[in-house]
């Protein structure tokens, strides 16, 4: 075999290989070029989609008055969450096998949750707490045992100042599933004084003392609900007068204060009061 012969088979192998690889290139670009072009406008679609549902959804949880802090992190969370479900559409379109990428983000998701389960658990619950609002920041509530007025509201925890000027900071997951009473959500209190009266004092007159010392203070709300003084016990020679009235939340101690004062006040000033203990000395 002579060297023009050696020659032309090389040509004729690099010319079938040059044909097998264009050949290949072609059939790849007439394949997957109606998938890339049809990928592409999903992906242009989807984004702007999003971007359409991320400004309803702004709109949605302004109409809620929702925090400012929960609003971003929503708007980000749904934001992520569509565009990381968009990517994975595309990529399954063009051909990309997407099964064991889905698989890993399920389980690192799964490992991440599990890692910060206390964490997330919190995390639901100030969700919870921000959105169906059982008590906002300037309320006085009771949960978990602790009771003061909430200073702050975060995605974690929730802030108390108690009356003595501690701070208490209660985890979000523990206040959302237990019992809260919330203070301040009706505007008004109750407040409620007693007193114990010797029987030789008519107990209408000094129901009466009584209901006009407590009709003197200002801060007591007359015309929403109506002040009263009954009798809760009696026996042993002595009669229980209890006094109930409502103020507003903000009032209400200061003013239980300044009405049990009055009353005692009032009660000395005509002179009644419990019997006085008397003591029989008997001499040999």
């Amino acid at each position: 075999m002579n060297a023009d012969t050696i020659l032309k088979a090389d040509i004729h192998q690099e010319a079938s290989f040059l044909e097998k690889y264009t050949k290949g290139i072609i059939d790849l670009t007439v394949e997957y070029t109606p998938k890339i072009i049809m990928a592409g406008i999903v992906l242009v679609l989807g984004f702007w989609l999003i971007k359409k549902l991320a400004r309803i959804s702004e709109k949605a949880m302004l109409r809620r008055d929702l925090d400012i802090s929960l609003r971003t992190f929503l708007r980000s969370l749904i934001g992520v969450g569509l565009k990381i479900l968009l990517l994975i559409t595309v990529a399954g379109m063009v051909g990309i096998q997407t099964t064991s990428l889905v698989t890993v983000l399920g389980a690192a998701g799964l490992a991440v949750g599990l890692a910060l389960q206390g964490s997330l658990s919190n995390f639901a619950g100030g969700v919870l707490v921000l959105v169906f609002k059982p008590f906002k920041v300037g309320d006085t509530i009771e949960a978990l045992g602790q009771k003061g007025q909430v200073q702050e509201i975060q995605i974690f925890n929730t802030i108390l100042i108690t009356a003595d000027n501690k701070t208490i900071i209660l985890p979000n997951g523990s206040v959302s599933n237990n019992i809260i009473v919330n203070q301040s959500r009706e505007g008004t209190l109750r407040g409620a004084c007693s007193v114990n009266i010797s029987n030789e004092f008519d107990s209408d007159m000094v129901k009466q003392l009584i209901l006009q010392t407590i009709l003197k203070n200002e801060r007591v709300l007359i015309d929403v609900h109506p002040p009263t003084v009954a009798c809760t016990k009696a026996g042993g020679g002595t009669y229980t007068l209890q006094a109930t009235f409502f103020t507003s939340e903000a009032d209400n101690a200061a003013t239980i204060a300044a009405i049990t004062e009055s009353i005692n006040k009032a009660l000395a000033q005509q002179k009644i009061g419990e019997p006085i203990p008397k003591t029989i000395v008997i001499q040999a």
